[in-house]
């Protein structure tokens, strides 16, 4: 069974003694249950706004820094890669008032405003957690950033820039609004935290995230036909199957 120091939502029960508990109760996978509250997901309150409310928005709370984030993050790629027309997945890094975690969030969103994340974003969790440097100062972050081919004129000028700052501030934000504690975290259409407490590895994660965000889009479905609005104050699109 899978435990982690950052996420506190997976169970403690050897997998073994699971596996023995449900051949004895005949009870069904996790993946063929009813969601259930407290154990799949926890209620986001007040419910968060999206950026698009016509999508179904699945947000990553994560850090550079956190080697569980560097371990789910090949799996979210994947993941991501096969998301259907009306899911969209937005990434936040946090810093919890951490100085090391707080760079982190600028190193992202100045990667982000140079134009480069997509093809370092791997690169970072692996400088940090595979090859271990030490990337704890402006000055050792501009250095390998510029070891990485980028200009350090422009890299520098946007990792000191009023929005990159101002992006970083807002992530943190966004994690105490919906009152994020640990990371990895994902939260899905700004109401639903995915806990996961049966959940084994981050595939699993991953899979039950989609059947939270199947509920989601069942939600706006329903909203849709009786008039409702969405999380954001507007009315929400009705989702593709």
């Amino acid at each position: 069974m899978m435990r982690t120091r950052v996420s506190r939502w997976f169970v403690s029960l050897p997998l073994m003694w699971l596996g023995a508990v449900l051949l004895l109760l005949g009870a069904v996978p996790a993946t063929a249950q009813q969601l259930t509250v407290g154990r799949d997901y926890v209620l986001v309150d007040p419910v968060q706004p999206t950026d698009d409310p016509s999508k179904i928005e699945v947000l990553e709370f994560f850090s550079y820094a956190c080697p569980h984030c560097a371990e789910l993050n090949p799996h979210l790629v994947r993941w991501a890669g096969k998301l259907p027309a009306d899911v969209t997945l937005r990434r936040v890094p946090v810093g919890f008032g951490n100085p090391f975690y707080q760079l982190m969030a600028k190193l992202y969103y100045t990667l982000e405003a140079v134009g480069e994340l997509e093809r370092l974003d791997a690169a970072v969790f692996k400088a940090i957690h595979e090859q271990g440097l030490k990337l704890i100062d402006d000055k050792s972050i501009i250095q390998w950033a510029t070891s990485q081919g980028i200009d350090e004129k422009k890299f520098t000028a946007a990792y000191n820039s009023f929005g990159v700052v101002s992006k970083a501030k807002r992530g943190d934000q966004l994690a105490q609004a919906a009152r994020i504690r640990g990371v990895p975290a994902l939260v899905v259409d700004g109401r639903y935290l995915v806990t996961g407490q049966d959940v084994k590895n981050f595939p699993d994660l991953l899979a039950l995230t989609d059947r939270v965000v199947a509920k989601a889009r069942a939600d706006r479905n329903t909203a849709a036909g009786t008039g409702k609005s969405g999380g954001s104050g507007a009315p929400v699109a009705a989702g593709k199957k």
